[in-house]
């Protein structure tokens, strides 16, 4: 129950936070274009089949994240890969927990939670709205592969969230309140969800399509803002580790390097795939 009322309050929350940056950042010229388009059903008809099926890939990851609870309970192994980490860096992260105040700690989990949902999901509407089919694509590419990377980490090789692992780090966002609790331990019951981070892996990645496939000048400034800041959240709320931040970061550069240099090729596979010849 509790991960259905987190998923209501996620979903409410990213969607007002995208109808406002619509009005923020996206140029009028945009929004005419927009106008115009839907009335040619034609031009809406090419540009939908253009994104439907990997529309349908984005769907298979959601399901995926909500299976994956199951799937590590099936597995769990444990290798101590924490007590590794801890030999490589130490307690570095501790540092991000010199200071701790409640207003930093819901602000942190605001921006941890929503902040980042909304950078991923709005990413995609820019793309749909600047009517650019391509980047959609790429970007559905890398985000499948980043997924899938992650996902085979997280079943196989799981790390510990070093709130749970250091003596000197609490997990600030896992004790804010039970329904954040329980709903997260629907995906990451043991907690161990942590190499590579993919709130990491996944706003780098946003980042860089945001500053490389769009115009939107004004985005790209809040993209960054808000990257870093989420970089910060996830070592001040006690969940990932420096090398975490380190493995999520490289996956997002060669995700986005494969999705953009390889999409021509990833594409017509795709196709032939689904029988489809356009």
């Amino acid at each position: 129950m509790a991960d259905i009322q987190l998923m209501i309050i996620l979903v409410s929350v990213v969607f007002l936070m995208n109808i406002v940056a619509y009005y923020v950042f996206i140029p009028q010229r945009y929004r005419m274009k927009n106008y115009v388009l839907v009335n040619e059903n034609r031009s809406v008809y090419l540009f939908s089949s253009k994104i439907l099926s990997y529309l349908l890939l984005l769907s298979f990851i959601f399901i995926l994240i909500r299976s994956q609870g199951l799937i590590a309970g099936m597995f769990s192994p444990d290798y101590g890969l924490s007590k590794f980490i801890f030999n490589i860096e130490g307690s570095s992260v501790s540092m991000f927990q010199t200071f701790t105040n409640p207003l930093l700690t819901y602000l942190s989990a605001f921006i941890y939670l929503f902040g980042f949902s909304f950078l991923l999901v709005f990413t995609f509407v820019i793309f749909i709205l600047t009517r650019q089919p391509k980047a959609f694509q790429e970007y559905s590419i890398a985000v499948l592969i980043i997924y899938m990377v992650g996902f085979l980490f997280y079943i196989f090789t799981p790390v510990k969230a070093t709130g749970y692992t250091l003596p000197n780090v609490v997990p600030l966002l896992y004790n804010l309140n039970p329904v954040i609790l329980e709903g997260l331990k629907i995906i990451d019951p043991f907690f161990d969800n942590c190499f590579p981070s993919l709130h990491a892996a996944l706003s780098f990645l946003a980042m860089l399509f945001i500053l490389f496939r769009t115009d939107l000048k004004g985005f790209k400034v809040f993209a960054i803002f808000i990257t870093l800041t989420i970089q910060f959240t996830i070592f001040y709320l006690g969940i990932h580790w420096i090398t975490d931040f380190i493995g999520g970061t490289i996956l997002a550069a060669l995700s986005f390097f494969v999705a953009t240099k390889y999409h021509d090729l990833i594409v017509s596979k795709l196709h032939i795939s689904s029988g489809r010849n356009d």
